[in-house]
């Protein structure tokens, strides 16, 4: 100290740790990655692990925890880095999903934004060759259908089933043609550029929706944007559903919005699935004409799922076991929308969130 100096001739020592320790900048990301949560320790852990390593992109991940009463908050809150936010109270006439998924856009900051589920799984280096992809085709949103991970009987009979019709309805072809009216996607993976998602509306637009994945999809191909739909498995998989009550209500929930005269279908099918059977077992008692019946029904419907993307042991329990189940779900699906009382997650749904029906969209032509 120099006591003689005057006070602004003194030197000011300044800590060498404060020069050394500048306070750290977060790079802008250039994906969010929004994850919807509502009780999902079970799956929630894995998918975060899988998003966690993804490497070749600067991005955010963000969990949207939509009033969880299991340990889905502790697991998020686990993994450094990521973000866990609230969504606010849920407005009326709004699904839980879209009121989560508006909560994460809206904290968001990257240039592009992913909306995924929490029972996915993401294959190493799948974030950077989807937004590579993305860009290449000049889509403004893309959606990969992602590989289904069957593991019990009613798991294995009915998703080759469904997924063989929703190929069937939706063609990825002509979901990804610009000249098609078609609309589709699915909401276990969405990544779609920011500026295109506000324009349309986000799913503040679409926030009754029960099917908001394919209202999106909607919103973006009817604004002239590009859409790109296709078979993901290279990129993302996922279980859906972990036991037979969780199947039959998630897929009441879907099948009627995601078809045309459900009712129709599902007597279409009872039909010509039970003409097979029993020109099968006809054969068996007494060979004969009915053998050719049996033949070109087996065949037919062999050929129906393999646009499914299924292994052929779960092709086989879809043929024999998985139509009748498929089409008793579409009938359980057509009552509890007209009658209001679609339940899912723990919340009721009136027939206000049924507004975007497969109907109204131009069905795929063809068998």
């Amino acid at each position: 100290m120099h006591p003689s100096l005057p006070l602004p001739l003194r030197k000011t020592v300044v800590p060498r740790t404060a020069i050394l320790a500048p306070a750290p900048v977060r790079p802008h990301p250039e994906v969010s990655i929004i994850v919807p949560a509502r009780n999902e320790e079970a799956s929630l852990a894995d998918c975060l692990q899988s998003l966690v390593g993804q490497t070749g992109v600067a991005h955010e991940i963000i969990v949207v925890d939509d009033g969880s009463t299991d340990g889905t908050r502790e697991i998020a809150e686990s993994f450094a880095g990521v973000r866990v936010i609230s969504p606010g109270p849920l407005p009326e006439g709004w699904t839980g999903k879209n009121n989560a998924v508006v909560a994460g856009a809206e904290v968001a900051r990257g240039d592009w934004l992913l909306f995924t589920d929490a029972d996915t799984v993401h294959l190493p280096g799948s974030l950077a060759r989807a937004l590579a992809e993305a860009k290449e085709d000049g889509a403004d949103m893309l959606s990969y259908s992602p590989e289904q991970i069957a593991v019990t009987f009613w798991e294995m009979a009915v998703l080759p089933v469904v997924f063989a019709e929703l190929a069937h309805q939706y063609p990825p072809k002509e979901v990804s043609d610009p000249a098609s009216p078609i609309a589709a996607a699915n909401g276990q993976y969405i990544l779609i550029r920011r500026q295109v998602y506000e324009a349309v509306g986000g799913h503040r637009a679409i926030a009754g929706d029960l099917l908001e994945d394919v209202a999106l999809a909607r919103a973006v191909k009817n604004s002239g944007r590009k859409l790109r739909f296709r078979y993901g498995a290279d990129a993302v998989r996922t279980r859906m559903y972990r036991n037979f009550q969780q199947l039959r209500e998630g897929w009441t929930k879907n099948l009627a919005l995601l078809f045309p005269q459900p009712g129709w279908l599902a007597m279409k099918w009872l039909l010509a699935w039970s003409l097979t059977l029993a020109a099968l077992i006809g054969t068996i008692a007494r060979p004969g004409w009915l053998g050719a019946i049996a033949v070109a029904g087996l065949l037919y419907l062999a050929q129906r799922l393999r646009r499914a993307n299924f292994t052929w042991d779960m092709e086989v329990l879809g043929g024999f076991f998985g139509y009748p189940m498929f089409a008793y779900l579409l009938l359980r699906s057509k009552t509890k929308h007209a009658t209001g009382s679609v339940s899912w997650k723990g919340r009721t749904y009136g027939a206000e969130a049924s507004r975007s029906e497969a109907g109204n969209w131009k069905p795929a032509t063809g068998n």
